[in-house]
């Protein structure tokens, strides 16, 4: 071990000095004697360092430094062998300026910007009524009492999980981004509020601290920014997805109005009645343009009319029937007599015969001539009423005629 820890000691007494910027958490120095021992933190992590330097350069500082003081000093990394801790010996200490503070601030403000944490597409838009709001703020703070009170009296029922952490000092920035944590884990936190209320600039520093804006940045729930008054603007303000000017801002931003919804809804309702009545107002009257139509007012009357004009045109159509039988039997009669006037009867009632031969097989042949009939030739005679028969006894031919 020793000669690991004298290697170390070696290596370490091999580098140069550097500047080192952090946050003074701790002071010792003691009258009467000659060296003073300060505590250097990282204000964005849990990292710290001992620094050493003489008694009357921290004496000499203006303004005297105290806890939470941001200071650059210039010193040499030094190993100490017997406990095996790793310090700095300062010839150089040099308080943190405004001006220095906001020229880092802006350098910063231009990453993030570059990296696109300030862009407007990644704001998300909060819940309309939360489950549970997640407050981090100091503890019995104003900015506490602003936002709670607000919320409460525009919407009673609202429900918070309140953090307390410092909010300025060197614990600020990692008990912050804690409890940001410990919210966005939180399932039922639907939106964070972070809240502090006004200060100077370098009580403001840890809301514009790169670990919180990135934590934030990162976070799955909606954050909202209410640090200082309306002219303070720390980095959080950019990154949150919703920047309010106070905590009382944001205690009324994070939740509606009851007064204001009841309103509406009884807006909307009235509205939805109106549009109702209407409705039913319009179809009522459709409705009675409808009836009022002979087709709706008297059903029956065109199923009558119906009726009777079927029945008239069946009574046309018998008429039409029985008209074109009456003339298709006068037709009939006509040449029904047409042709008892033309056929052989009618000539036989006049006192004409048609006399035939009577064959063996009893057919018979008409008889055009007294020489086809010889005596003795039966005859059969075809008068208007009946038929006689006769039998030939002699034949005499007679060009006027003749008898047998």
């Amino acid at each position: 071990m020793r000669t690991v820890a004298r290697k170390i000691a070696d290596w370490i007494g091999k580098l140069g000095t550097v500047w080192v910027e952090g946050q003074v958490t701790q002071i010792t120095a003691r009258q009467g004697t000659g060296t003073a021992f300060l505590t250097l933190r990282d204000p964005a992590a849990d990292v710290s360092m001992t620094v050493t330097c003489p008694t009357a350069m921290v004496r000499e500082q203006e303004p005297p430094l105290t806890d939470g003081t941001r200071i650059v000093v210039h010193a040499k990394p030094a190993f100490f062998f017997g406990r095996g801790q790793l310090s700095l010996r300062a010839d150089e200490i040099r308080a943190v300026g405004i001006g220095q503070l906001l020229a880092r601030i802006e350098r910063l403000r231009k990453l993030l910007a570059a990296e696109g944490l300030f862009a407007p597409q990644r704001k998300r838009r909060l819940p309309f009524l939360p489950n549970t709001v997640g407050l981090i703020t100091g503890r019995a703070s104003a900015a506490e009492h602003d936002v709670l009170v607000n919320a409460t009296a525009r919407w009673p029922a609202v429900r918070f999980r309140v953090e307390n952490v410092a909010v300025q000092g060197a614990l600020a920035v990692p008990q912050l981004v804690d409890a940001l944590g410990a919210l966005d884990r939180d399932p039922a936190v639907d939106v964070i509020v972070i809240a502090r209320g006004g200060g100077s600039v370098e009580d403001l520093l840890p809301f514009s601290d790169e670990a919180l804006c990135r934590a934030v940045s990162a976070c799955r729930t909606p954050v909202v920014s209410a640090i200082g008054h309306e002219t303070d603007s720390p980095l959080l303000d950019h990154v949150a997805d919703l920047r309010c000017s106070t905590p009382t801002d944001a205690g009324k931003r994070v939740v509606p109005d009851v007064a204001e919804e009841t309103a509406r809804v009884r807006q909307m309702r009235d509205r939805a009645r109106r549009a109702l009545h209407g409705w039913v107002d319009r179809e009522r009257r459709l409705l009675e343009q409808l009836r009022s139509r002979p087709v709706l007012a008297d059903p029956l009357s065109p199923l009558v009319a119906h009726a009777n004009q079927v029945d008239t045109l069946r009574e046309r159509g018998v008429f039409a029937v029985r008209r074109l039988l009456s003339e298709q039997q006068s037709a009939l009669d006509a040449t029904k007599a047409r042709l008892t006037t033309l056929g052989p009867a009618a000539t036989l009632t006049r006192g004409y015969a048609v006399v035939q031969l009577v064959d063996g097989d009893g057919t018979g042949t008409v008889l055009r001539s007294v020489r086809e009939a010889p005596a003795g030739t039966v005859l059969r005679i075809r008068v208007a009423d009946g038929v006689v028969h006769a039998v030939v006894r002699e034949e005499t031919e007679s060009s006027g005629g003749g008898s047998g």
